[in-house]
């Protein structure tokens, strides 16, 4: 969900470029129009505007899927129009989606005999199915204290600080406590003794995660189950693990097979993966996997029959277009264990091509892991005079779209930039980012240091108190690197007024 605001009211209409050959009258930009105008017409000025978005293939912050054989667009463009809830009507894209389940499910290696089905269900995306995974979490933990008559009213569940936000949305929604364990500078995952520690009768599950989203790095998996193992040995509790393998469930069985993060640990009772992610599909299929049917308690459930036979649903939204479940069908049986090995080798030697890149320039820390998701984080090994946050926005005058952050706490101190290696991001793209990061880092050199701009751009504020005293309030971060940015911008426009540079 994006929370729109209103333009100013002098710009409240949409004006037709193209357009105009099929239409002269502006569009009010915020009401519906009083008249029809001719599909020529829309459809030109919607797409004269999206002209200015980026260019995905170019976005190197995402994860997500940018590119898919035309084979399967055509398969997205015939079903598009069905809406995959209605099972009873579309019974072969339902027998689809189930086979994809089964195919994940002994992807990850579940313990599943010669005629037993997989238990799983595809969502929206990794946000829905960790919603859907924490749920069953809760509910059988409520189950078990209600019996043993102690309260229910304190759940919780212990992650790292790197986990992504639908962690912290689910536990705002539902009612949970996030119990996080920090983060340290030079270790950027969780680690599994900490998360052990905080472990109390009231967790309902610890959260690993395959693949974080700050520098792609697996967290170990296997060294939490074993810890938790003796932990709950010692208290008598069940605690479980779930795997937030969003962006490493479609990489590490191809790339890292020997690596024990999935069903093969006794503890691991869910795991969610991103189909739209190097599930190779786009947006809008994820999928959650449990390990056997007792840990998807009955009562989440629902069974309805108006739309035909009795069906049984269990997603926190109704209505689903059918495409990305085909999509998914499509990859996992066009591409099967050797074409996944190979796309995910290619990124991987594609990610090294471009770390090797950046580190003969001398001026980059790499962050990143050789073993993880195929992506390189890395920072500046000096930001006295620029920081991250001034490539990354220099860079989109490339035509690049690399994003700079900070570290959750307690890291928060160090900034990166991350370029996310997908299979459409080829060898010539890598060679052709490091020259343009080389153009960048020499024009940065040649403006002044932002030490110079320290006063300028105000490191301190004053604001009058109460009682009319003027008190020094010192800025934020966030306000620091926004003030940098904005300084740095004048400068440039500045200086290309009186070179004539256009």
């Amino acid at each position: 969900m994006v929370l729109s605001h209103a333009a100013s009211e002098s710009d409240v209409f949409v004006h037709s470029t193209f357009a105009s050959r099929y239409v002269r009258t502006s569009l009010p930009r915020f009401k519906m129009p009083e008249n029809s105008i001719p599909k020529e017409a829309a459809y030109q000025i919607i797409n004269d505007e999206l002209m200015l978005d980026g260019n995905p293939r170019l976005n190197l912050a995402s994860f997500v899927t940018t590119w898919m054989e035309p084979e399967c667009d055509k398969l997205i463009m015939s079903s598009i129009n069905k809406n995959y809830v209605d099972m009873d009507e579309y019974p072969v894209t339902t027998e689809l989606q189930n086979r994809c389940v089964n195919m994940i499910a002994h992807l990850f290696n579940a313990p599943l005999g010669e005629t037993e089905t997989a238990v799983g269900v595809g969502t929206v995306g990794s946000s829905e199915a960790i919603m859907l995974a924490g749920l069953a979490f809760k509910r059988k933990w409520q189950n078990k204290r209600k019996a043993e008559g102690k309260p229910v009213d304190k759940p919780n569940i212990v992650t790292g600080a790197n986990v992504q936000v639908c962690w912290e949305k689910f536990a705002r929604y539902f009612e949970v406590e996030l119990k996080e364990v920090k983060l340290s500078e030079g270790y950027y995952v969780m680690d599994p003794q900490q998360a052990v520690d905080m472990v109390d009768e009231n967790t309902i599950c610890v959260a690993a995660i395959l693949g974080s989203t700050l520098n792609g790095e697996f967290e170990d998996v296997k060294l939490l189950n074993d810890l938790l193992v003796e932990k709950n040995k010692e208290t008598g509790w069940d605690t479980p693990i779930h795997v937030d393998a969003a962006s490493g469930g479609f990489i590490a069985p191809f790339l890292y097979p020997e690596l024990e993060w999935d069903f093969r640990l006794p503890l691991v009772k869910s795991i969610n993966v991103s189909g739209h992610k190097y599930g190779l599909v786009y947006a809008g299929i994820g999928w959650v996997i449990w390990r056997n049917k007792e840990d998807l308690p009955e009562e989440l459930i629902f069974h309805i029959n108006y739309l035909g036979a009795d069906q049984p649903t269990f997603t926190l939204n109704f209505s689903k277009g059918s495409s990305q479940v085909i999509a998914q069908y499509y990859q996992l049986i066009r591409l099967g264990h050797e074409g996944y090995t190979n796309v995910m080798e290619n990124c991987r030697e594609n990610m090294i091509v471009l770390r090797k890149g950046l580190e003969k320039t001398e001026r980059f820390n790499i962050v990143s892991k050789d073993e993880g998701v195929p992506l390189v984080a890395f920072s500046l090994k000096d930001s006295s005079s620029h920081t991250e946050f001034e490539i990354s926005d220099m860079l989109r005058r490339y035509g690049w779209i690399v994003p700079a952050y900070t570290m959750p706490p307690n890291a928060q101190h160090i900034t990166v930039l991350r370029v996310v290696i997908r299979e459409d991001f080829s060898r010539t793209l890598a060679e052709r980012l490091v020259i343009d990061i080389e153009k960048v880092m020499r024009e940065l050199d040649e403006l002044p240091s932002r030490v110079i701009h320290k006063i300028s751009l105000g490191q301190e504020k004053s604001e009058a108190n109460s009682d009319n005293v003027m008190v020094t309030v010192k800025k934020s971060d966030v306000e620091k690197q926004r003030d940098i940015i904005i300084g740095w911008k004048k400068f440039v426009a500045d200086r290309k007024k009186t070179s004539g540079i256009c």
